[in-house]
């Protein structure tokens, strides 16, 4: 399988430790699946920090998610009530229960998979958060959307099943 990572640099090695936290699934190195998804990604990241976009191109194999040393948490192609909370509490800096399993503050997971949470998405999260709409509200809005999928590496045992295949 490929995945991509749009980028405004030729990622030769993956440093864990550059990566942001507070994202969808904690702090990683995010992936997608979807090419032209990665292109946009790479064009907006460009945009903002500057430099030219790069499309990172990385293959694992594709049995990956059998590999029993791993743990991998995966959402599937949907998006759900446990989907919802992993993201709020991975997005929130003052979550502090990092061993409930719907967090990934500790990386507990090497590997996370699922929707990503789009700026549709992030705009119904805020309204959740700011109390302007209730959880069954959240849900019943992501019914609703069309989302596309991430792959996030949380742990460096992870990263080392992607192998760099272009730029």
């Amino acid at each position: 399988m490929i995945l991509y990572h749009g980028s405004n640099t030729n990622i030769q090695y993956i440093d864990l430790n550059l990566c942001r936290p507070y994202k969808d699934f904690g702090k990683g190195f995010y992936l997608t699946d979807i090419k032209e998804q990665a292109q946009q990604m790479a064009i907006r990241v460009a945009k903002i920090y500057g430099g030219n976009p790069v499309l990172n191109a990385f293959f694992i194999q594709d049995n990956f998610q059998n590999i029993v040393e791993l743990n991998i948490k995966n959402f599937g192609k949907t998006s759900s009530k446990e989907w919802a909370e992993f993201i709020l509490n991975n997005r929130n800096n003052r979550f502090t229960n990092h061993k409930n399993p719907l967090s990934n503050h500790d990386n507990k997971y090497d590997i996370v998979i699922g929707c990503v949470a789009n700026d549709d998405i992030a705009l119904l999260l805020r309204q959740y958060q700011n109390e302007l709409i209730d959880f069954d509200t959240l849900i019943k809005g992501l019914t609703y959307k069309k989302l596309s999928i991430q792959y996030s590496f949380h742990t460096e045992k992870s990263i080392q099943l992607l192998q760099k295949i272009g730029a």
